[in-house]
Formats: structure tokens, C-alpha cells, sequence
């Protein structure tokens, strides 16, 4: 590795990993606020939340690396046009090709970390994911509660304005919930103690200084006010486990894909399994061009049309995204053959990326689609004229 190289790569590093986790933790923390208001109502929701974003991980870290790469060669590749470093390197008998080959390489290394993490560490924690969260909806009340949460368990609705640690010491108590004959009936209290029986199938609850409110048989009303109280309140029991691994194709490994698909039942469609197979391939496989897409718009930047370049770059990267997704689709539904399928757009795609590098060696950043970029600018700047000059005038 020369001493370019090693320089061009040292420019990708702090970039790619800073776009990389920035990516990741953004698409996180969205999907951890979803999981905390679904899981609102269990008492043990923060550790169930934690357990689901950990195995949420290897999800999002696969939809991120192709954006934070494509990001991190587009910021790399303009700041290099922008000190005219590129000039410099192509006068001096570099070529084109020769300054993108490390690039080409990372791009090879992220494509065997992305098959690693498609193949082999995504359809385990996707598993992990479905079991954990089959457990945090069917797990019911523990006989704790956290303070300001609402426990709705078979009919009866508990709430506390405040909790210690354990969730068994509580300030300012609200029950409501069915008496022995079926009848509502709503219990106050200034505080409460939780005890779980040593089987787990009830928890006993000591409220002082309250008030029960209550309906008889023939529909009146009745009031208790009570300095101590202590009533019973079963469990439901645990949840049953998450079916076997498997049952999904997004379940299985690549190799688990292939055993499947040549399998005589296998568990899914063989046309579902090679589709989700060669879906698989062909995003950790694109990887390696995004470096040949990242040229050519990103030297056109040095013109000062950064924003449309990676604009444009980022719906080439949802279009070959959905193209798959529907490739798949229709294979899935059999109207075409798996291969074809997904093959088409990853070529459609691939081709193109080629074709934009291919056409910037003579000049680079001037290709066909640089140009209607900035054809497309210009339109858009004598449209905003005649509102820039009233903004001018007022």
C-alpha cells in the first residue's frame, strides 16, 4: 500500500464511522421511542426495551452502511476536488481508476462484513427481536410498578404517582378493577406495599389511609373509607416461549436458506427463500460501486452544486433499494424467476455506477447526469428570481 493510499483511506476513516454511528444511533433512539410507548404498560419495560434495541443492532447497522459509506466517499471526494488535490494526483500521472482502488477496497472489505451481517448475525438477533417482545406483550404484571405507569392486567387498571427502586413501595395509589360478584369498584389510597407470594401466582397489596367506592347487587352505591387494607390480586403466568427459529425466511441463515430451498418441504416457498437469498447478496455486493458512484458526483461539487449531487445520490440509493424490494416481491409471487428478478436491478444499478465512472476519466465530475444536475440548478434559480427581487423591493 503506497503512501497515497494510505492517505486517501486515513481522509475515509474518521468520516465513515462518524456517519456510520450517526446513522445507527438516530434510526435507534426513533424506534426506542415506538418500543417505550408500546411497551408502556409493563413494569418491566426499560429492561425489554434494552434487550430489543441491542437486537435491533445488526438491522439497522445493515440499512446504514451503504448511506454512511456513500456519505463518507461523497464528503471525501469533495474536499478532495475542493483543495484541488484530485488535479494535483491526475497531473502527476495518477489515473482516475488508480485514485478510487482504495476506495473499491474498503468498499470490498464492507461487502464481506455486510454478507457476515445479512447472512449470519441479522436472522439470529431478528429471532432474538420476536422473542423478546413476545415475551414483553405476554408477560402481564410482575407485582411491581413503576411510578406514573398504568398496569391494565385482565380487566383491572392500577397507577401510582410514585414508586421506590422495586416498584413495591407506592405514594398515591389508583385501582380500579372488578369485585368478587362482577361489579366495578375503585380503591384510593395515600400508600401501598406490594408482597408476591413465594409460588408467584399472587401478589398481596397493604394500602393505607384510602377509600373503596363500590356498587351492591341492586345498583347503589356504597363508600369505605379504611386506615388499612389489605387485599389479594393474582398473576398471570409466564409467558409461553416464541415458536422455534425458522418459521420466516428473514429467520435464516444464507446457508439455512440454500438447505431450505433444496429441501423437498421446505418451510417456506423455495422461490421466497432464493429470492430473500440473492436479496441478501446483491446488497452486500453493491457496495464495492458506490465508490464509482461517489465520483463522478461528487467532483461535480467542485462547481458548487454539492447539495443536488448528493441529493440525486440519495434517491439512486432508495430507488436500487425498492427495485429489490419488488424484485422480491415478484418472485415471491412467482410472475417472475428469483435470479432475474433481483439480478435485474442489482446490473440496472451496478451498470450505471460504471458507466458515470467510466465517463469522468477524461473530465471528471462532467457526465450526462452532472449535467442535468445542473441544468435542473439553473431552471430552479430563474424560478426563484422573481421572488427574490419583491423580497428585495418590500
Amino acid at each position: 500500500m503506497g503512501l497515497i493510499d494510505r492517505y486517501l483511506l486515513r481522509l475515509l476513516g474518521w468520516p465513515l464511522a462518524g456517519c456510520l454511528g450517526l446513522t445507527v444511533v438516530a434510526l435507534l433512539l426513533e424506534r426506542v421511542l415506538r418500543l417505550l410507548d408500546l411497551l408502556s404498560q409493563s413494569a418491566a419495560r426499560f429492561d425489554y426495551v434494552t434487550q430489543l434495541a441491542l437486537n435491533l443492532l445488526p438491522h439497522y447497522l445493515g440499512l446504514a452502511l451503504p448511506v454512511a459509506f456513500f456519505v463518507a466517499l461523497f464528503i471525501v471526494i469533495s474536499k478532495l476536488s475542493d483543495g484541488s488535490e484530485i488535479d494535483a494526483l491526475l497531473a502527476g500521472g495518477q489515473s482516475l481508476e488508480r485514485i478510487a482502488a482504495p476506495f473499491v477496497c474498503v468498499g470490498l472489505a464492507l461487502s464481506i462484513f455486510s454478507i457476515a451481517v445479512f447472512g449470519y448475525v441479522q436472522p439470529y438477533s431478528r429471532y432474538a427481536y420476536r422473542a423478546v417482545m413476545h415475551a414483553a406483550v405476554n408477560a402481564g404484571w410482575n407485582g411491581r410498578l413503576s411510578g406514573g405507569a398504568f398496569i391494565d392486567d385482565d380487566g383491572s387498571l392500577m397507577t401510582a404517582d410514585a414508586a421506590d427502586l422495586a416498584g413495591q413501595s407506592l405514594t398515591r395509589v389508583f385501582i380500579r378493577r372488578p369485585d368478587a360478584a362482577g361489579h366495578e369498584e375503585l380503591i384510593t389510597a395515600a400508600s401501598a406495599t406490594l408482597q408476591v407470594s413465594a409460588d408467584g401466582k399472587t401478589v398481596t397489596m397493604r394500602l393505607k389511609s384510602g377509600r373503596r367506592i363500590g356498587s351492591d347487587a341492586r345498583g347503589n352505591y356504597r363508600s369505605l373509607a379504611f386506615d388499612d387494607l389489605t387485599t389479594e390480586a393474582p398473576l398471570k403466568a409466564a409467558a409461553s416461549l416464541l415458536r422455534a427459529r425458522g418459521g420466516d425466511e428473514r429467520e435464516l441463515t444464507l446457508g439455512e436458506l440454500l438447505r431450505q430451498a433444496r429441501s423437498p418441504n421446505p418451510v417456506v416457498p423455495k422461490a421466497t427463500l432464493m429470492a430473500e437469498f440473492y436479496g441478501r447478496i446483491a446488497r452486500a455486493a453493491f457496495l464495492p460501486f458506490l465508490p464509482l458512484l461517489a465520483f463522478p458526483l461528487g467532483l461535480a461539487a467542485k462547481r458548487g452544486n454539492r447539495a443536488p449531487g448528493l441529493l440525486l445520490a440519495g434517491v439512486l440509493l432508495l430507488a436500487f433499494q425498492h427495485s429489490l424490494l419488488l424484485g422480491q416481491s415478484l418472485a415471491e409471487s412467482g410472475r417472475i424467476a428469483s435470479l432475474p428478478a433481483v439480478g435485474l436491478p442489482f446490473l440496472i444499478f451496478t451498470g450505471l455506477a460504471v458507466w458515470l465512472f467510466v465517463g469522468s476519466r477524461t473530465r471528471p465530475g462532467d457526465t450526462p447526469i452532472s449535467r442535468l444536475v445542473l441544468a435542473m440548478s439553473a431552471q430552479f434559480r430563474r424560478a426563484l428570481k422573481p421572488f427574490q427581487r419583491k423580497e428585495r423591493a418590500a
